[in-house]
């Protein structure tokens, strides 16, 4: 199958250079504060460049999305990873606070607001383009690549930093050794790109779009299609208040919660995400053979149940910490491994993207990308030290709401303009009740 094999590796790589570009922002998080937050509450400074970024992304899921269900996948998937990797990269030549003042920290707030901005279409987009492109009976393994991308991505920019830290040192990362892992995003970018130039567009979009004709846009969407909307802003809370506390926030709460040194925390957190990237494609195909509906319900009870101890024993020391990250990163991964096999089938063709874009990035925006921003704010002024993992269980409650009300759609065609269903008897059944 080459060109599902050319699908994958471009969805996979656009994927990888924006979670490389958060993976540096979380490794390098102390960098960043001394360079554009000086002061007491500089880390909360540096977790609101974080949070800022996702401020746009709604706005972008509402711009990208409709356009993508009106002139295709390929074109948008293109454009963004350009923006993407152009707001990354000037980041590594920003000016510092000791440079320029106040201008140096407005500077970086407003790339990451571009950053958001086109994420907003490029995560929903290469989803939907990949579910589209894969078989049915394989949707959840092919899928899994894109969370593959998303962690190699991490690894990528945790790795990265973690190598210029042992090779420059850290009075030479503090003065100027942070601005080499942003920097990297521009080539990985431009590779980017250039794959995905080169892409056939989605079969599903080209058949529903030349022989049905369907109308679609945010007004169709929002006055069919409200409950799926509801159903994916659900899941989602779960889902990005443990990723981006997991990894995003982790580095900074093992440093600045548990006292644990830079270089030790960021190659704990890189073992941890290396497992889970070896684990992606196993419960992906996992997913395909038992459905998506049981992964995720065992995933969210997981993290309800453990997500409180593992914190715990994480403030145990080094050994202990790398222990809990591993176990809630291992509970977290059947979430992961099945997005782009669940969260494109709650919509039909027509709306896919729109739905996508919008669902997933209004709930990031709000609860997941706010997560370590949250997180901080809380331990500063309580102590509490486990409030993350009191904050994780409560969206993993949340979580299970949604599933409660989520089609399972393993093994499910993707054509046409039928919100897709694997049971045709429920499917039947609603149609006589609404009738």
């Amino acid at each position: 199958m080459p060109n599902l094999k050319k699908s994958v590796a471009a969805s996979a790589m656009g994927n990888a250079t924006e979670w490389f570009d958060y993976g540096v922002y979380a490794a390098t998080a102390t960098y960043l504060t001394d360079a554009f937050f000086p002061g007491e509450l500089g880390t909360l400074g540096t977790m609101l460049g974080f949070a800022v970024s996702f401020v746009l992304r709604p706005v972008g899921g509402m711009v990208w999305g409709p356009l993508g269900d009106r002139v295709g996948r390929k074109v948008v998937l293109a454009t963004t990873i350009l923006l993407m990797a152009a707001a990354t990269g000037l980041i590594g030549v920003l000016p510092t606070h000791g440079q320029v003042g106040v201008l140096a920290p407005i500077l970086l707030i407003l790339l990451r607001v571009v950053q958001g901005f086109s994420t907003g279409g490029e995560y929903g987009g290469a989803a939907t383009y990949l579910a589209e492109c894969a078989s049915d009976k394989k949707r959840g393994f092919f899928g899994s690549f894109l969370e593959f991308g998303t962690l190699g991505g991490f690894v990528g920019g945790s790795a990265v930093v973690l190598l210029c830290q042992l090779i420059l040192g850290s009075e030479a990362m503090h003065d100027w050794g942070w601005r080499i892992p942003f920097l990297i995003a521009i080539p990985l970018g431009a590779i980017g790109w250039y794959l995905r130039t080169r892409l056939d567009e989605s079969p599903v979009f080209t058949e529903v779009n030349e022989k049905e004709h369907p109308e679609s846009g945010l007004r169709i969407l929002l006055a069919t299609y409200w409950r799926e909307v509801l159903i994916l802003f659900g899941l989602v809370v779960a889902l990005n208040v443990a990723n981006y506390t997991l990894l995003t926030y982790q580095p900074t709460y093992l440093q600045n919660t548990i006292g644990m040194g830079e270089s030790t925390t960021t190659a704990m957190v890189l073992i941890g995400q290396l497992v889970m990237m070896l684990c992606v494609p196993f419960f992906g195909k996992l997913s395909d053979r038992v459905g998506r509906r049981p992964m995720w319900l065992f995933s969210l009870v997981g993290l309800a149940v453990f997500a409180v101890p593992m914190y715990w024993l994480m403030g145990q020391g080094t050994g202990w910490a790398i222990l809990g990250f591993v176990v809630l990163g291992l509970l977290y991964v059947p979430q992961l491994s099945t997005i782009s096999a669940t969260f494109p089938a709650i919509f039909p063709t027509h709306v896919r993207y729109a739905g996508f874009a919008l669902g997933y990035n209004l709930s990031t925006a709000i609860f997941g990308g706010t997560a370590p921003l949250v997180n901080e704010a809380v331990i500063e002024g309580t102590g509490w030290s486990l409030f993350p993992a009191v904050y994780m269980v409560g969206a993993s409650l949340v979580g299970l709401v949604a599933w409660a009300f989520l089609r399972e759609t393993a093994g499910t065609s993707l054509r046409g303009t039928e919100v897709p269903d694997a049971d045709p008897h429920h499917s039947a059944a609603e149609k006589q009740s609404v009738a």
